[in-house]
């Protein structure tokens, strides 16, 4: 067995999520790790929340994050304020126009 090199494990790519950071090999953003992660689910909880990640991929995830925390924070209010944004034209949308 060989030895991984954990700097292999999170990588970015222009064509893959805009470029934000993934787990290598598959499309999941160390954003949505964190999420969880904030959220109160442990490592080995993301695991089997996201079947096809290994308890070292979120590992890797999180130490990215720990890493830059305030670029990755900035990501995440930025994707909330979309969310806040779009939910309130939605509903603006669902109102009867006089």
């Amino acid at each position: 067995m060989s030895a991984i090199d954990i700097g292999t494990l999170i990588i970015q790519s222009p064509g893959i999520h805009d470029g934000r950071p993934i787990v290598a090999g598959t499309g999941v953003t160390v954003r949505r790790i964190v999420v969880w992660y904030k959220l109160g689910a442990t490592p080995e909880e993301i695991t089997e929340r996201i079947g096809h990640i290994s308890l070292a991929q979120v590992y890797a995830a999180l130490a990215y994050y720990h890493a830059n925390r305030e670029t990755v924070e900035t990501d995440i209010a930025a994707e909330e304020s979309a969310y806040q944004r779009l939910m309130h034209e939605y509903y603006a949308a669902l109102q009867p126009r006089p």
